[in-house]
């Protein structure tokens, strides 16, 4: 068990370093491979119902999950003795780098700062769709500007601070599996007439398994962020005017951090939504606040992975110590057994017995 924590931590830094080096391809990758697989099994099952949504979310997370556990056992079983704990440390590092994104989420950040940087308009709306599922048509500079630092915010928690919290808790299922439910809530669990019903339980689903993570994410903003007083102040005061329970926390922590002020009107494919204002006392969210909103969530990510390692080894050193303080209780009682047995074979053995 020490062992396993152990190898855990290690491919969970590996995985997050490769990360760091090699984001994501833009063809081939896993996730993207689930998703495919989940249109799939959605062209089959869909109804504009929500028993037949809920079936739709657990086959496929829970396949996948299911999927990645026979995954590690057969790791185990297939690997050499001497190799089994770099092969558990091997898959561990390639899960995490899988379902990580926080570098692909920098760079398409930065991408569209760039480009409104430029002036150039058509540009940023071309690569807005990469970051969040606005439509950029109906976007001018400043509020392209503020759907990129919030989707920044809100994807620290999704893309990477929520994928470790249940790595530290599950393992690599527990990595795969909050993966697959996030992509599933990206894909079926908004309000379109198509998936108003049939999206609802992954979207439920999604807000369950986002929780910790968001919370983490925003404390963790508090601690990282250049303004820590107004990223709690604002935490606290515009944290649940979100509509979403999960993006709020994380959103009005950043906006506090960054000193700017993030919600207000919007558009999801022709649809016009009137959000509340986080940190409202604040100015509006300029292009140069895209890179402090980046360099903020990698500052949030790195926190993220040394708590939930440090999590991981502390649960495995607390579940160790019952057993090391039983075991010189055990021997004791062990060796005061052996001694009574030995007095009574020596009892029977005597003339008088």
């Amino acid at each position: 068990m020490r062992g396993e924590h152990a190898g855990y931590a290690c491919g969970a830094a590996l995985g997050f370093l490769g990360d760091l080096i090699a984001a994501d391809p833009r063809r081939g990758h896993p996730v993207a491979a689930f998703g495919r697989a989940a249109s799939a099994v959605e062209r089959r099952l869909w109804r504009d119902h929500r028993g037949y949504g809920a079936a739709h979310a657990v086959l496929c997370a829970g396949g996948a999950a299911a999927g990645a556990a026979l995954l590690q056992r057969a790791v185990r079983a297939a690997a050499p003795a001497p190799l089994r704990d770099g092969a558990r440390i091997a898959l561990t590092a390639a899960t995490v780098w899988a379902v990580l994104g926080g570098t692909s989420l920098g760079r398409e950040a930065r991408a569209v700062g760039g480009a409104l940087t430029a002036g150039d308009l058509d540009v940023a709306r071309e690569r807005l769709p990469h970051l969040c599922g606005r439509d950029p048509q109906a976007l001018d500079g400043s509020q392209m500007a503020r759907a990129v630092v919030e989707s920044v915010a809100e994807n620290t928690s999704d893309a990477v601070v929520g994928a470790l919290v249940w790595g530290a808790v599950g393992g690599v299922p527990g990595l795969v599996a909050f993966r697959a439910v996030n992509t599933l809530d990206a894909m079926v669990g908004h309000k379109s007439p198509r998936h108003r019903r049939f999206g609802w339980a992954s979207a439920r689903l999604d807000d369950l398994a986002g929780w910790p993570g968001s919370r983490l994410t925003a404390a963790l903003t508090v601690l990282a962020g250049p303004d820590r007083r107004g990223a709690l102040r604002a935490w606290r005061a515009d944290g649940g005017a979100h509509p979403s329970p999960n993006a709020g926390p994380v959103e009005a922590s950043f906006a506090g951090a960054l000193g700017v002020r993030l919600g207000g009107t919007l558009a999801y494919g022709g649809r016009v939504e009137h959000r509340p204002q986080l940190n409202g006392g604040a100015p509006p969210v300029a292009v140069a606040d895209i890179d402090r909103a980046v360099r903020l969530s990698r500052r949030v990510s790195v926190l993220a992975l040394a708590t939930t390692v440090a999590a991981r080894l502390a649960a495995g050193a607390l579940r160790r110590a019952p057993v090391a303080a039983a075991r010189p209780a055990a021997d004791a009682v062990s060796r005061r057994t052996v001694r009574a047995l030995a007095r009574t074979a020596h009892d029977s053995r005597s003339p008088g017995a």
